[in-house]
């Protein structure tokens, strides 16, 4: 259990540092340029996710976001207790992951996003389909070929940056992460719960509509 733990809280952490940093990098050196801080920031968290996911899935699943734990526990993969220490584990990874960004960056450590925009109807259901197709792709590519979800994952979450409105969070974890950084990747922290209520929801239509489409039939 420790290790699984170890793995996604550092797992956690890393994916913040990612996401967060190339933010701030992004931003820093776009000179004003959304969509080139935007790029950098989706390429180097798919970067990170395809690293993490390869070399922690091993030894924890590789989760790293309570919507995944979530779904794992609904299909029967993980057991209660395990799927109860993941959840605060990688909230807990997240924060520290932005934390240790800031520290790189010189910046204030402890702080709270100013961010406004991320809220509304249309942010909301870009997190519905942001979610929805992250499950997707995570439980198709278990099905279809197990081999490449690292790859999967790093791909979609790099063209769910620019096709969503929202940037695709799809993950508790580091949506109340993002809320206690005031850069680039921030989130007000008043937006959060809305966010994280739409992903927890998804998870379960995901889960209903994949006990279908993936099931295996005979021709």
């Amino acid at each position: 259990m420790i290790q699984k733990l170890l793995a996604e809280a550092f797992g956690t952490a890393m994916l913040l540092i990612g996401v967060v940093g190339s933010g701030i990098m992004g931003a820093a050196l776009a000179d004003g340029n959304t969509a080139i801080a935007l790029l950098a920031n989706a390429i180097a968290t798919g970067c990170m996710l395809y690293v993490i996911i390869t070399v922690l899935g091993p030894i924890s699943g590789a989760h790293f976001n309570p919507a995944v734990t979530l779904a794992f526990f609904l299909r029967g993969e993980i057991n209660t207790s395990l799927a109860v220490a993941y959840i605060p584990t990688q909230i807990f990874g997240g924060i520290l992951g932005v934390w240790a960004t800031h520290f790189m960056f010189d910046l204030s450590i402890f702080q709270t996003s100013q961010t406004l925009h991320r809220t509304g109807v249309a942010q909301w259901g870009s997190e519905a389909i942001a979610t929805f197709g992250l499950l997707f792709v995570i439980f198709g590519g278990l099905r279809s070929k197990p081999d490449a979800v690292p790859t999967l994952v790093a791909i979609y979450i790099t063209g769910a940056y620019w096709f969503t409105s929202s940037t695709s969070f799809a993950n508790p974890a580091v949506t109340i992460a993002r809320g206690f950084s005031d850069t680039f990747a921030g989130i007000y922290p008043g937006h959060i719960a809305a966010f994280i209520v739409v992903q927890i929801l998804t998870v379960f239509v995901a889960h209903a509509a994949f006990k279908t489409l993936f099931t295996t039939t005979k021709m």
